[in-house]
């Protein structure tokens, strides 16, 4: 089934772009994967504000860890599938200190297995300096591994900057 990673950085356009996709490959039923979870109050707002933009055509499914299952079963719910974002699932596995090559390829399995459309959203994180800490580092490791393997796994790939797309994979 078709499948398009959606990269960039901070408010590059990323999830509008995938939302969009979406919405195009999809006149049915939409499902939002959302990996965030809200610590905080500014977290909390900012969920609902996304919430509300996307309206009462799609169905939000919290999965801050499990987006193998997650992903399976919204695929029994909805024409076309949106998780965001990769980048905070990747933060919560290794919160949670979650074998993190395992989860890679349980995604990467999934996503293969999807049989409706599904669009997954990641921040690029590796185009800046070398971070001064190992943990830090790790992390822009392990998202940089994360990104190519799912970048192996869907047939379409866009790269956001400044709300524009440029097509890395096609």
């Amino acid at each position: 089934m078709t499948s398009l990673l959606v990269l960039g950085g901070c408010r590059s356009g990323k999830s509008r772009y995938a939302q969009e996709w979406c919405e195009a490959v999809s006149g049915g039923r939409l499902a939002y994967i959302a990996t965030a979870q809200a610590f905080d109050t500014e977290m909390e707002e900012r969920i609902a504000r996304h919430r509300g933009e996307r309206g009462s055509r799609w169905l939000t499914i919290d999965a801050p860890m499990d987006l193998p299952t997650a992903l399976s079963e919204a695929a029994g719910q909805a024409d076309a599938i949106l998780i965001d974002c990769l980048t905070l699932w990747l933060t919560n596995l290794m919160l949670a200190v979650a074998d993190i090559a395992a989860a890679r390829a349980a995604l990467a399995q999934a996503v293969a297995a999807c049989p409706v459309p599904v669009a997954l959203v990641a921040n690029e994180v590796g185009l800046g300096i070398v971070p001064d800490n190992a943990l830090a580092r790790r992390f822009r490791d392990e998202a940089g591994w994360l990104n190519q393997q799912m970048a192996a796994q869907c047939e379409q790939v866009v790269f956001l900057a400044a709300g524009l797309p440029l097509n890395l994979k096609s």
